[in-house]
């Protein structure tokens, strides 16, 4: 069954435990934007934990938390989440997208690398 999406809040927990890579409730309170209080973030990363995207270890009296999905994978996840709330599940506009607002911004190396991963998805795909 797949987890449910996170919270805006939940999400930047998250970015500050992959940025981060270990961190307890006070250095995540300590990075987070207007952040909650140091209670409404310790019960945040306990939900975390109990639906199985944080995990802790006890150093002394204080718990660490690290994040359990690789990094790679929940970049995968979270664009899988974008495209569908954003772009109805479509690739191509989300793609589209992306170059459109992005042209001034990517080299030649880059969109030649774009490309071949296109042309790589053809030739796999169909």
């Amino acid at each position: 069954m797949p987890k449910p999406p996170l919270t805006r809040r939940e999400r930047e927990i998250m970015d500050i435990l992959y940025r981060l890579r270990r961190a307890s409730a006070h250095e995540v309170k300590d990075n987070l934007e207007d952040p909650p209080s140091y209670s409404a973030v310790r019960a945040l990363l306990r939900l975390l934990e109990e639906r199985g995207h944080v995990k802790h270890v006890e150093e002394g009296q204080r718990y660490v938390y690290t994040p359990v999905t690789a990094p790679s994978e929940a970049r995968r996840s979270a664009l899988a989440q974008v495209v569908r709330t954003f772009f109805g599940g479509s690739v191509e506009q989300a793609v589209t997208a992306l170059v459109d607002t992005s042209k001034s911004k990517l080299s030649r190396e880059e969109l030649d690398r774009i490309a071949q991963v296109i042309e790589r998805a053809k030739k796999e795909g169909g």
